[in-house]
């Protein structure tokens, strides 16, 4: 069996754990479409945001499905009472908002994966071992190796813990939510603040030198050089942004050409 026929798609934690640049997009419409347009544009991987979209369960699967086919590596944004069943959907990693101190890190991580490295419950009957047809002691390797979890740091808190949570064994990445934060300090949506801006690079530069990924909103590649140049690798823009921006332009240029004609 070739890795390419297991449900789960293993190759984030090398690209984590890399040197080189990661893209991807928040996706909170409930649509295994957009994945697989996604998926075809080229994007590394996509965050299928169950914080604020509408997906459900069965959806979200489906946009699992949907990114397996089309080769882009699947994220889950969720809170921390979906992760069994999200992990058993198949899900290449998890990424947790609002985790603001080590203790917290540390339970997460044990969910995420299998003993010995945590206390995830076992079952084979699940899309994630392809129900029944991987499980056993392979479908366990491969998850405690091909899984990652990405902590998101929201607050000032979180901010000033960011090397510690970074350090926490099974924490790949780290991501600051740059809107959260801006909010938190009083900025409202000015992220752009330089408090915050001083904030995420703080932040930045304590999870690169924990060794860990940090990772940052990007809706330009502007603000991914101004990230990057602070420690940023794991990037990611949102993809209702990126929508609503070309539909735009495309009814400005159609406005134009009815008003020549």
């Amino acid at each position: 069996m070739t890795e390419s026929h297991y449900p789960l798609d293993g190759r984030l934690p090398a690209l984590l754990h890399g040197q080189q640049r990661v893209r991807g997009l928040f996706n909170g419409l409930p649509s295994p479409a957009i994945v697989e347009m996604c998926g075809y544009a080229g994007f590394d991987f996509i965050i299928i945001d169950n914080e604020h979209g509408s997906a459900d369960l069965g959806v979200t699967e489906n946009m699992l499905r949907a990114a397996r086919a089309s080769g882009i590596i699947p994220v889950v944004r969720c809170f921390a009472h979906d992760l069994p069943r999200v992990l058993d959907m198949g899900v290449s990693a998890v990424q947790i908002p609002m985790v603001e101190s080590v203790e917290q890190a540390r339970e997460l991580a044990a969910r995420v994966f299998y003993p010995p490295k945590g206390v995830r419950g076992s079952a084979f009957s699940t899309r994630a071992a392809g129900y029944g047809a991987f499980s056993g002691a392979g479908h366990t390797q491969r998850s405690n190796e091909g899984i990652s979890l990405i902590v998101m740091l929201e607050t000032p808190q979180a901010i000033a813990q960011a090397y510690d949570i970074a350090s926490v064994e099974g924490v790949d990445a780290v991501f600051i939510g740059p809107n959260d934060l801006a909010h938190a300090m009083g900025h409202g949506s000015d992220w752009n603040a330089p408090p915050v801006q001083q904030a995420i690079g703080q932040g930045l530069a304590a999870i690169a030198n924990a060794g860990k990924c940090p990772g940052i909103i990007a809706l330009t590649p502007e603000d991914e050089e101004k990230y990057a140049a602070l420690g940023a690798r794991y990037f990611a823009n949102v993809s209702t942004a990126l929508i609503t921006r070309a539909l735009k332009q495309a009814a400005s240029r159609t406005g134009e050409a009815v008003l020549r004609y």
